[in-house]
This record gives C-alpha cells, sequence and structure tokens, in this order.
C-alpha cells in the first residue's frame, strides 16, 4: 500500500471512530488496531489523533460547504434555491452520516476552524446575498439580510440535526415542508407542500376550487337560515293575529255595543212621543 492510500485508509478508519466515540473517545491504539497498523503510522503521517481528527473534519467541512453552494447557485428562482439547498443538507446526512455527526460535535482545540459554528457562518454567508437580493426584490430592507440569512440557516441546520437519527418522513418530504414553513411562514402554510412545481399548482387550483366550494355553501347556508328566520316571524306574526279579540267584542267589553244608544229610564217618555 502506497503512502497515499495508508494515508487515505486512516482517515476513514478515524472518520468512523470518531463518528461513534468523537474525539476523546478514541485513541491513536484504536485506530491503528482497526488498520491493521502500528501506532508510528498513525503519528508519522498525522502526527496523532488530533492531527487525523482536524484533516476529517475540514474535509467534511469543505464537502458540504460546496454542495450547499453548489445548490444555492443551481437555481434560478429564489425559492429553486431553498429547496435544492435544504435538499442537499439532507442528501449529505443520508449519505454521509458519519461526516455529519463529526460536524454537529463540539468543535476542538486540534480542528481550527473546521466547526459546525464556522460551517452555518460560512453558509450563511453565501445565503446573505440571495436574502438580499429577495428583500430588495419585494421592497424589503436589504439591511437586514445578515439577520434573516442567520434564520433560515439556523433552521435547516436544526432540523437536519433533529432527522440525523429520525429519518422520518422521507429527505424529500422533510425539504418540502423546510421550504414550506421558510417561504410561506405559519400564516400562509400549503397544505401539502411539495418540491414539485406542477404538484404546487395543481394543489393551488384544488385549494382554490376547495375555497370556492366552501363560500357557495356558506353563502346557501346563509340564505337558507335568513329564509327559515323569515319563516318563522310570518308564522309568529299571524299565530298573534288569530289570538287578538274581534272589534264587536272588544266594544262590547268597554260597556257598549257599536251602533247602539243607551237604555232609557223607566217610565221616561219614548223617542217621538209628545
Amino acid at each position: 500500500m502506497t503512502g497515499k492510500e495508508r494515508r487515505e485508509q486512516l482517515l476513514d478508519v478515524g472518520r468512523t471512530l470518531f463518528a461513534e466515540r468523537g474525539l476523546d473517545g478514541t485513541s491513536v491504539e484504536e485506530i491503528a488496531a482497526k488498520a491493521g497498523v502500528s501506532k508510528p503510522v498513525v503519528y508519522e503521517h498525522f502526527g496523532g489523533k488530533e492531527g487525523l481528527y482536524a484533516v476529517v473534519v475540514d474535509r467534511e467541512f469543505e464537502r458540504l460547504l460546496a454542495l450547499v453552494i453548489d445548490a444555492l447557485n443551481s437555481a434560478v428562482h429564489y425559492r429553486g434555491k431553498l429547496e435544492k439547498a435544504a435538499l442537499a443538507l439532507l442528501e449529505y446526512i443520508e449519505t454521509n452520516t458519519d461526516g455529519f455527526r463529526i460536524l454537529v460535535r463540539d468543535s476542538h482545540g486540534g480542528t481550527g476552524t473546521g466547526s459546525f459554528a464556522s460551517l452555518l457562518s460560512e453558509i450563511a454567508g453565501e445565503v446573505e446575498y440571495v436574502m438580499a437580493q429577495e428583500l430588495d426584490r419585494r421592497d424589503y430592507d436589504d439591511k437586514y439580510a445578515p439577520m434573516y440569512a442567520q434564520m433560515l440557516v439556523g433552521m435547516v441546520a436544526l432540523t437536519g440535526q433533529w432527522w440525523l437519527d429520525a429519518r422520518r418522513p422521507k429527505r424529500e418530504e422533510v425539504a418540502a415542508h423546510l421550504v414550506n414553513l421558510a417561504w410561506n411562514g405559519l400564516s400562509g402554510l400549503e397544505p401539502r407542500p411539495s418540491l414539485d412545481p406542477k404538484r404546487r399548482r395543481k394543489e393551488q387550483e384544488r385549494q382554490e376550487k376547495r375555497a370556492e366550494k366552501a363560500a357557495e355553501k356558506a353563502q346557501k347556508a346563509e340564505e337558507k337560515a335568513a329564509a327559515k328566520a323569515e319563516k318563522e316571524r310570518r308564522k309568529s306574526r299571524r299565530s298573534e293575529d288569530a289570538e287578538a279579540p274581534p272589534a264587536v267584542e272588544a266594544a262590547a267589553e268597554d260597556g257598549a255595543a257599536p251602533g247602539q244608544g243607551e237604555v232609557a229610564p223607566l217610565g221616561a217618555p219614548e223617542r217621538g212621543e209628545p
């Protein structure tokens, strides 16, 4: 095995052990034993486990950063950029699980600048430019672009850390929901988010039709309720009219019937008599 091949072998072995146990939980003896070499070989190539760890971290750092930057540059529309970046992170987690586990561990003195925090800062710097353009396009103050970039990258990164162990739902679905929240906000969430623009348009059309039907149904229900209320009012009026006493009976109750005079006193002359 050439020196270059041996170096790569040690990097692969170290990557696996560091992902499982971290830097402090891994020894040079374990690295050498798993690689089938003596301890001096490890020291010869990397000067110790700290040097090996630093190279592993730097490699994963550059790999993930390149994937995200390529994803941001591979789309024209801003939503597409976000979709591809989120999906790139999840694909990296799925295909380079050991590497991501190493990156999200607390940074160590031997790692230099290759910590997860510095990685997120680098990615946020790339996203900041995209955010500034989008804010400016919407007539918002682009001075807030750095803050929004940190928010966005932090949300995606923390979701990635959660998905590292959860692995449910599938990465495309996770990316779709991530973008749904980031792009639409809580007040405008899509019921069935998708990374496919055609599916999103179809779902939007379905939602619009549902909204129209719901509005029509609500209007009919309102009209029906109004008609029922009017019917009840008419019925109530008819009932009140039926219970009211006739005019003659009302007059009799007052002591005189309409068209009748007072009864003449006994012995008084009849009308017309002298």
